[in-house]
């Protein structure tokens, strides 16, 4: 039985392969198409799941096919299905076959119609191969194909400054929450000493035995889930993403925003519950962010001015209750919670246009002031205090560019001397040394060779820091991308032996992705003339094939699950010991804000307000 998992997974992966295809004009067969797809997968969902519970619900797993094995470490695509993943396949599909129905309308004559029903396809693929997944590298798979897909469907409206903006901040947070899965993935290897499966971490004796003789790496497995699932589910103090990335059209807000895809943080909690559930430190934390969350937003969520941004909140009170649920062990009545609040928000935000406009109309004829009421229960200085405070959302976006951004940002401009000349003339010779010391094996002290692949491994940080913070020069930020995956490849060989088809199984996505990358960029100059980083130029319009590939190789150098780069971030990652947290902060860090830095360039190059002189204006420091 547990064969027919992969069906849920090809079915909509071969509906988005054929969207991409269809003629752009033809909008019935293109909502047909996306409808079909998700509605096949929900009848045949509701037959599977009626089947499975008729045999007794028994936890199914399928180990499907393994990409990558050497003597040390195995990375396999694993599925599992358990009640967990039952509720979320159901509701999933039933509430993307619903909200493609209303699409069909809603988007009718829409210059974007194909783009968005193929970005919903990609999205509902990415769900469902993280719903299904038997293991932590599965599942980042399918987390970063809902990351990416939300960043482009927030982004829909690309002509505008807003939405674009707002989707690369709320992609920007969902990449610091990939901190704490990337790290998780590296500290359960060295935990289990294998590519430990849901199925596996359900063995109370297992997880255990380990945890008891290592229960540091434990809690901070532990803290590393919560904040990944803090980020994706908008929890303290990730909350201020959440009404931002209501820009993008009505329904992927409701799709996304409302009912799936922040609930991925309650989803990866629920799954690996059997592995923190013991640790009562951590259930405590995991409730108390619950339930800070739950009061700020329900304050915010009262004072907002617009309905989408009120039901955002509300959806962020009720996950921040449900995170209470879970961290006290009400694992059923956390899903009956999720499959509620899904729906319901869904309900509320398909229905918030024709809602407000009632509300104008009922407004503008029988308008009556409210009577103030006295309230008995806070003072009013109390009473205004959170009202402003409310007003301001707590000031937790300020929060974060201060702990954040502001720092990357000052670390960036402390780099301006990193120019290409530099690059080319001392860090690339530099790096040949290193490497030429490593090939001939040239006699160094014990005590250097110890700090060196810390050391490599924060010049390839500086890099990405420095990418991150370029204004100007796209050609260096891409080139100091690239130079960071180098860098990173030097520090583990230093580090741990590796052989050599390992870094070039690593190093081959990069080479190729940097590659064509930097084509799109020189083509695209000689073009324009002169191409800047330090505003919108949307040059999509013009360029659309630049756009595309440039968005391919952003992807394959980023560490996105389309080159082997992916796989060789988590190769990497097995040849650093569990004691070596600087050393495995400092490569997460860098292929975090690598992230970060290429979907900035893409973003500022080809998306925002259409700009056709832009070469003929003056640049402008900002």
């Amino acid at each position: 039985m547990e064969h027919i998992l992969q069906y849920f997974i090809i079915i909509p992966f071969l509906g988005f392969i054929l969207s991409i295809f269809l003629p752009e004009k033809n909008e019935k067969l293109i909502s047909g198409i996306a409808f079909g797809t998700v509605f096949i997968q929900f009848l045949g969902l509701v037959l599977f799941i009626g089947f499975w519970i008729f045999n007794g619900s028994e936890d199914l797993n399928l180990k499907e096919i393994t990409l990558l094995k050497t003597e040390h470490y195995e990375f396999f695509i694993d599925f599992y299905f358990d009640k967990i993943g039952a509720v979320y396949l159901f509701v999933g599909a039933l509430l993307t076959s619903m909200t493609a129905t209303y699409s069909r309308y809603y988007l009718h004559r829409e210059k974007g119609y194909k783009r968005f029903f193929n970005t919903v396809l990609f999205f509902f693929f990415g769900y469902n191969l993280a719903i299904l997944a038997g293991n932590f590298e599965t599942l980042f798979i399918g987390w970063e194909i809902i990351g990416i897909s939300s960043f482009l469907l927030i982004a829909f409206y690309r002509e505008r400054y807003l939405p674009v903006k707002n989707a690369f901040k709320v992609f920007s947070i969902y990449r610091i929450g990939d901190v704490g899965l990337l790290l998780t993935m590296w500290a359960s290897h060295h935990l289990f000493h294998e590519n430990i499966t849901f199925m596996k971490l359900n063995n109370y004796e297992l997880v255990n035995e380990h945890l008891q003789s290592h229960s540091f790496i434990g809690v901070f497995i532990a803290l590393c889930l919560a904040c990944a699932a803090a980020a994706k589910s908008a929890q303290i103090p990730f909350s201020s993403w959440l009404p931002r990335a209501m820009e993008g059209p009505t329904p992927s807000s409701a799709i996304f925003y409302g009912s799936l895809s922040v609930h991925l943080g309650v989803f990866l909690m629920l799954r690996t519950y059997p592995f923190w559930e013991h640790q009562t430190t951590m259930r405590i934390a995991i409730g108390l962010m619950g339930f800070t969350t739950s009061i700020a937003a329900s304050l915010m969520a009262r004072v907002q001015s617009s309905v989408k941004s009120q039901v955002a909140y509300s959806s962020i009170s009720q996950i921040g209750i449900i995170f209470i649920e879970i961290a006290l062990g009400f694992e059923t009545l956390a899903l009956i919670h999720f499959a509620g609040n899904a729906f319901l928000r869904t309900y509320q935000l398909l229905v918030s246009p024709s809602v407000v406009s009632y509300l104008i109309r009922d407004q503008f004829y029988n308008f009556q002031p409210k009577s103030k009421k006295a309230n008995f229960f806070f003072p009013k200085r109390i009473e205004n205090t959170l009202y402003i405070l409310a007003l301001k959302e707590f000031n937790l976006e300020g929060f974060l560019n201060l702990v954040l951004w502001k720092p990357l940002k000052t670390i960036g401009k402390s780099l301006d001397f990193l120019d290409i000349k530099r690059v080319y003339y001392f860090f690339i010779p530099l790096f040949v040394l290193g490497f030429l010391a490593y090939k001939f094996k040239v006699d160094l002290p014990q005590q250097l060779i110890s700090v060196l692949p810390e050391v490599f491994a924060f010049i390839g940080l500086v890099f990405v820091f420095k990418s991150f913070s370029e204004r100007k020069s796209p050609f260096l930020a891409w080139i100091l991308m690239v130079l960071n995956h180098f860098w990173i490849a030097l520090a583990i060989v230093f580090n741990d032996k590796v052989s050599v088809n390992e870094i070039a199984f690593y190093l081959v996505g990069i080479i190729l992705a940097g590659g064509i990358g930097y084509i799109a960029l020189l083509q695209l100059k000689k073009i324009e003339m002169r191409i800047l980083i330090s505003q919108y130029l949307g040059h999509v319009y013009e360029h659309p094939k630049f756009a595309f590939f440039f968005l391919l190789a952003t992807l394959g150098i980023t560490g996105f699950p389309i080159t082997s780069t992916f796989i060789g971030e988590d190769l990497i990652f097995s040849h650093i010991d569990s004691n070596q947290i600087v050393l495995a902060f400092f490569v997460a860090s860098s292929f975090v804000v690598s992230g970060i830095a290429g979907i900035r360039i893409y973003a500022r190059l080809f998306l925002g307000p259409h700009v056709k002189t832009y070469h003929e204006l003056p640049y402008k420091s900002s």
